[in-house]
């Protein structure tokens, strides 16, 4: 999770606080859950809300460790996916800005270049695409 600072600029990464519990211990729970245990003292036995072990079995029901571990490992990776997209679109934005700046000084000059043409004669001085006769 990354947080701005009093300027708006964005801090260094902030760990997000870790779970108490591991992938095995996921799925004890849920197992014991599909059982015959109650959810209340499942709940009470492990230190949990009832909130907490029903989105676990939202999200990893019917899954087995290894299905787990991967799908965190794929989160991962589109965590830092979308952080490298940001950082490059940032890029592109201030290179989008800084083109488009020589681009506007730049114009001027070659609209004056076009309307009076380089090829012969002499152009009357400070006015573009004018010929002297």
């Amino acid at each position: 999770m990354r947080k701005k600072n009093f300027l708006g600029r964005m801090n260094e990464e902030i760990p997000m606080r870790k779970t108490r519990f591991t992938e095995a211990q996921f799925m004890g729970v849920l197992r014991q859950m599909e059982g015959v245990v109650p959810a209340a003292e499942l709940c009470r036995e492990h230190g949990m809300s009832s909130a907490t072990l029903y989105k676990w079995r939202a999200k990893y029901g019917g899954m087995d460790a290894s299905l787990i571990s991967e799908m965190k490992a794929m989160a991962e990776e589109n965590r830092r996916l979308k952080r490298m997209y940001t950082d490059v679109s940032m890029q592109n934005d201030l290179l989008k800005e800084a083109l488009g700046k020589n681009e506007t000084a730049s114009s001027a000059t070659r609209v004056g270049r076009e309307s009076g043409g380089d090829g012969g004669g002499q152009h009357c001085a400070g006015v573009p695409g004018v010929r002297r006769q």
